[in-house]
């Protein structure tokens, strides 16, 4: 990336010298020389993609993930078809690209005579995400180090590197963590055009606006959020009346954006044209494809479709999520750099936070179907604002030290120690929750497993059926509201005889019978299972718990008479 004049040795720090932050003298800049913050840098990659790569396969695949393997696996067999058509085609391309290779890596001699060095379906399906996750701290470095200097870079980045939340969603096969990955890129390469521009070379700018275009493309093939491209159009535009703006991008040149960024994402997405994709993107839209009613949220159901708005879950769902699922200095962290946004010192890239966490928020807030991973792509706004708030703090702190102490020499070290424990007790943080990293909470939740659906996300319906095709009966029938993912572990247990079918579908119901079983997971109660599942756990008691980590997470019933009756409601 081209550097600000005086900087031979350093990354870049502010956009432009009108737009500078006054209040956080950039000392990381000064210090540090580029090599050495590329090793940081390094080091954060290298660590964050330990945490978000060992451990891949202790977990079964959930519904959303299964349905991707099938979509990858259509595509093997017939070419490309509209199978999981609601999402754009190239996360399922690279996963597919990740299965592949698993095949040859585990066909190959070497790993046949060393099985442990075998890649598991799950392993090898979820690696993607994991790698583009690991990544993500160089982007969210260069955007923050753009907008208010490399220590607030370096520190935002950290926190993506460590944070429990984000490593959980990084190891998930969906397509949260490639949608922000690209997003971020578009945005690194939006807020450099604007310093070239500013620095006297509107001319030079424009290829960055078309690798801006580029990186939005490969946005919208990864997971179609229409709504993100505003957010750094709105940036460029709280300032184009300012008279000595010299990154006036114009509206033939935003029209020229829209164009690239379209043929980007039919090159990368040309599944859109299949009538297929058409049809399974409207019945996604219309709520059709919802496959459940429900989500239970504080213990509580609501109603889980889009269109549901106020009426489902509650608006202030991610405030609890942010308060209750990050280190609760990251939490305090970031309640201290949104009071400090209101400072005009802080530089005027702080709009640029406004308008992405403001935007996010009105298009994800009110709607009625939330999940916890949707967090993702607002969540290098939140660690850009901790990391100011955790700037400010460390140099309150080294300032008020030097004083007592009557010492200057101790200010830069008060400072550092500030900055490491709380990047500390993130990193202790993803160690204590490794490796359910998604089922990490803060004091804050005082012990309650608030998203019991997106907490599990299916993890335990491996062992599950596992150890039930060790108990169950030839043709043995197994109720559970995924049963698409209980017959494909039935099928790796080799047990293809069990019947599996959904607990919500009464027709399916009346086919039980006594020896059958029912699966009662956490977090998949909905308004149509709620009052079997309360009439079956009150009529009998489970055969057996499955747990992820130390946590409950499924009871299984073997069905008798009594229980088949109270669960059909005889």
């Amino acid at each position: 990336m081209p550097e600000t004049q005086d900087s031979s040795n350093h990354l870049p720090a502010a956009i432009t010298a009108g737009l500078r932050p006054e209040l956080f003298e950039d000392e990381v800049s000064r210090l540090l020389s580029r090599k050495t913050l590329i090793i940081v840098l390094a080091a954060l990659v290298v660590t964050g993609f330990a945490f978000r790569a060992i451990g891949l396969s202790r977990e079964g695949l959930s519904d959303d993930e299964l349905n991707k393997l099938a979509a990858v696996n259509d595509y093997r067999a017939h070419g490309l078809t509209g199978a999981n058509g609601e999402h754009p085609f190239l996360m399922k391309a690279l996963l597919g690209v990740s299965l592949i290779a698993s095949e040859h890596w585990n066909g190959s001699s070497f790993v046949a005579s060393r099985p442990k060095l075998n890649v598991p379906v799950e392993a090898a399906l979820r690696l993607p995400v994991a790698i583009f996750g690991a990544l993500v701290p160089i982007l969210i470095f260069l955007v923050a180090a753009e907008l208010f200097g490399s220590e607030a870079g370096l520190i935002a980045a950290a926190l993506w590197a460590f944070d429990p939340l984000i490593i959980g969603f990084n190891r998930i096969a969906k397509e949260d963590t490639f949608f922000i990955f690209f997003f971020l890129m578009a945005c690194v390469f939006w807020v450099c055009s604007q310093r070239i521009a500013e620095a006297g070379s509107p001319q030079k700018a424009q290829r960055w606006y078309w690798l801006t275009a580029a990186a939005m493309g490969a946005m919208l093939a990864s997971k179609l959020i229409g709504m993100m491209i505003a957010i750094p159009i709105s940036y460029n535009y709280v300032f184009q009346k300012i008279p000595t703006t010299r990154w006036v991008i114009g509206k033939r040149r935003v029209i020229k954006v829209f164009i690239i960024m379209s043929i980007v994402f039919v090159i990368m997405s040309p599944t859109i044209f299949l009538p297929e994709t058409w049809k399974s993107m409207a019945n996604f839209s219309s709520s059709r494809a919802m496959g459940h009613d429900s989500y239970e949220f504080i213990g509580r159901l609501y109603p889980h479709r889009f269109s549901d708005w106020l009426r489902g879950e509650p608006w202030y769902f991610y405030f609890v999520l942010l308060a209750t699922k990050l280190p609760l200095l990251s939490v305090a962290s970031f309640i201290v750099g949104c009071v400090l946004m209101w400072k005009k010192r802080i530089g005027d890239g702080r709009y640029f936070l406004y308008m992405w966490m403001i935007l996010w928020l009105l298009s994800f807030a009110g709607v009625g179907g939330k999940f916890t991973r949707y967090i993702t792509t607002v969540m290098p706004a939140v660690f850009i604002t901790a990391a100011l708030g955790i700037q400010f703090v460390g140099r309150a702190f080294a300032h008020l030290l030097s004083r007592l102490l009557n010492r200057q020499s101790t200010k830069i070290y008060a400072h550092a120690a500030v900055v490491v424990v709380v990047i500390a007790v993130g990193c202790w943080a993803a160690i204590y929750a490794a490796p359910h990293y998604r089922l990490y909470y803060n004091p804050i939740a005082v012990g309650r497993i608030i998203f019991p659906q997106d907490d599990f996300y299916d993890a335990y319906m491996r062992d599950t059926m596992n150890e039930i095709a060790k108990r169950a009966s030839v043709n043995a029938h197994v109720a559970s509201e995924i049963s698409n993912v209980a017959e494909y572990y039935t099928n790796r247990a080799n047990r293809p005889d069990l019947v599996c079918f959904e607990l919500s579908d009464p027709n399916a119901l009346k086919q039980l019978q006594p020896g059958d079983f029912v699966i009662d997971a956490r977090g998949r109660t909905y308004f149509s299972n709620q009052a079997m599942l309360t009439r079956l756990r009150a009529a009998s008691k489970p055969a057996f718990n499955v747990s992820v980590g130390n946590t409950p997470a499924a009871d299984v019933y073997i069905l008798d008479r009594q229980s088949l009756d109270a669960l059909l409601g005889k």
